[in-house]
């Protein structure tokens, strides 16, 4: 099993029915295609479309039928589109129980830094700001390192996306949760050590005496 699907499946564990689900940019939108039979949840893409179902098969993308990074959605029998003021009125608002996103780097306490890299052309933050401050709980999928540097860090160097810090972080090696403000090791990957997860982790994790694998 590849890195990716790893973080997706084991987030798709982390819905249940009734909720409805933003799944950012890249990896966060694999978790639609691991969603438990049993459970039914409303996705939302914040360019206005709730209802999205998984990516289409190569050649069956409708060009009208996007995401908000531009790439092929399917829509669900119901689903509904509206204009962009509606989609963030129910970021804003509160209604969204869960945000998927990506991260350039995360901090010891959960801050999150994902929009951009100073000196790199960036079209804009997007609705990353709106998502992690609005939505009622904000996961992250990311591989645990980039070029072999980690990615969990004592203190964010890339421009933070908001104060607000978020809840779970899900990668390759490990589930690391914050609670109250300290990044915890709930979780390893199947035949991941602990010692693994801590030298690939450049903040210090609160580690409790036996860290249970994921099930995936």
């Amino acid at each position: 099993m590849d890195a990716q699907t790893i973080i997706a499946k084991r987030i798709a564990q982390e819905l249940r029915s009734g909720m409805l689900v933003n799944l950012g940019i890249g990896i966060p939108t694999m978790v639609a295609n691991f969603v438990p039979g049993d459970v039914k949840v409303f996705f939302q893409s914040e360019n206005g479309l709730i209802g999205t179902g998984p990516i289409p098969e190569q050649g069956m993308g409708h060009r009208l039928l996007t995401d908000a990074g531009g790439r092929p959605v399917t829509a669900l029998p119901g689903a509904c589109t509206f204009d962009s003021a509606m989609s963030f009125g129910l970021i804003r608002g509160g209604h969204v129980d869960i945000t998927v996103l990506g991260a350039l780097q995360i901090d010891a306490h959960g801050l999150l830094a994902n929009w951009m890299i100073p000196g790199k052309m960036v079209p804009g933050m997007g609705g990353a700001m709106d998502l992690v401050t609005g939505a009622k709980r904000v996961i992250i999928a990311m591989q645990h390192t980039a070029k072999g540097k980690p990615k969990i860090v004592n203190k964010c160097t890339l421009p933070l996306t908001s104060e607000r810090p978020v809840d779970l972080v899900v990668s390759e090696l490990a589930v690391i949760g914050f609670p109250g403000g300290r990044a915890t090791l709930f979780e390893r990957a199947p035949g991941v050590s602990v010692e693994q997860v801590v030298a690939a982790t450049e903040a210090k994790l609160a580690i409790a005496d036996n860290v249970p694998e994921m099930r995936l």
